[in-house]
């Protein structure tokens, strides 16, 4: 996470958060809008501007050293982004690392309502047809838990990630050995 000094720490949460790869909790506005097609779905078309877009004003963990890294992450091939547009305009997006069948999701935002939420709905199911067998949010939060998002212990974390890191996906590029031992 970033620090206000320009620094970054590394932070690891005793219980992990997870996403369902079967699919997220979709609620009927949800509904609505993914069957409305009221957004135009876009995968890795606008990362840099998906990771911007996720700063906030306060409270941030984003600082211009994260946004550096990600990028880099996204030119080497394991960063992508979903992105939710309406008439040429980005709206909403989320971005993450994909490692083996393991996407971490890093961060969402939404200047539309609901369209932060199509693009993660877009994004599990598309790391679903791409043979995912883990979606880590990281942290708990009211609104992934009303989206299906469930805890697990970080020993369990440990075990599916060490399975799912050896996976091969069409999207993971990664060129380090992040495996657990």
């Amino acid at each position: 996470m970033g620090n206000d000094d320009g620094s970054v720490d590394w932070y690891r949460p005793v219980r992990r958060a997870l996403l369902p790869i079967t699919g997220i909790h979709v609620s009927r506005s949800l509904e609505k809008s993914i069957r409305r097609n009221e957004f135009e779905i876009r995968f890795d078309t606008a990362f840099e501007n998906v990771v911007r877009s996720c700063i906030r004003q306060s409270d941030n963990w984003i600082n211009e050293a994260i946004v550096r890294a990600y990028i880099q992450i996204q030119q080497e091939g394991w960063g992508h982004s979903s992105e939710s547009w309406r008439e040429g305009a980005l709206v909403g997006g989320v971005y993450g690392v994909c490692i083996g069948g393991c996407f971490c999701a890093e961060s969402m935002f939404h200047k539309q309502s609901n369209a932060s939420k199509v693009a993660l709905w877009a994004l599990v199911e598309k790391c679903r047809e791409l043979g995912f067998t883990l979606f880590d949010v990281q942290m708990m939060s009211p609104h992934l838990t009303s989206l299906g998002a469930f805890e697990v212990s970080d020993s369990d974390y440990d075990e599916q990630f060490a399975q799912a890191s050896k996976a091969m996906t069409p999207w993971d590029r990664c060129p380090y050995d992040l495996s657990i031992p």
